[in-house]
């Protein structure tokens, strides 16, 4: 059961990271040595991970992370109650923790299927909202 709570850290870190880095990147030109040819090898394995996983996948770790932002930002939970509560929405949401966890790193590595659930992310946020 931790490690859906470590994985939804990581992935709320990683946002936090990569948002510093497109900060960085619009501040400062990328080096011309990062242009060579290892920068589109460097992507293909990015591409992979994407492609291993579905929309519906994302669309179920995007309304489950969503749901743990929620469960996470309950300050009348004791952490034993969010942990179980953790478990039962990624379950709900159509995956089982590994898989769950998975994703998780699957988006901190490529920038695609992280913004691929991000978009997502946003879509199910709207609906909890609203």
């Amino acid at each position: 059961m931790k490690l859906i709570m470590y994985s939804f850290v990581a992935l709320a870190f990683s946002t936090s990271v990569a948002q510093a880095q497109d900060a960085a990147d619009t501040a400062e030109p990328p080096a011309p040595a990062a242009q060579g040819p290892a920068a589109p090898a460097a992507a293909a394995p990015a591409q992979a991970a994407a492609a291993a996983v579905s929309d519906s996948e994302i669309d179920s770790f995007a309304q489950a992370t969503v749901k743990l932002q929620a469960i996470q930002a309950d300050t009348s939970l004791a952490d034993e109650q969010k942990q179980t509560k953790m478990q039962a929405a990624v379950t709900e949401s159509g995956l089982d923790p590994a898989k769950y966890n998975a994703i998780g790193k699957a988006a901190q590595a490529d920038p695609t299927l992280r913004d691929k659930v991000r978009t997502a992310m946003a879509k199910h946020a709207g609906k909890t909202e609203g």
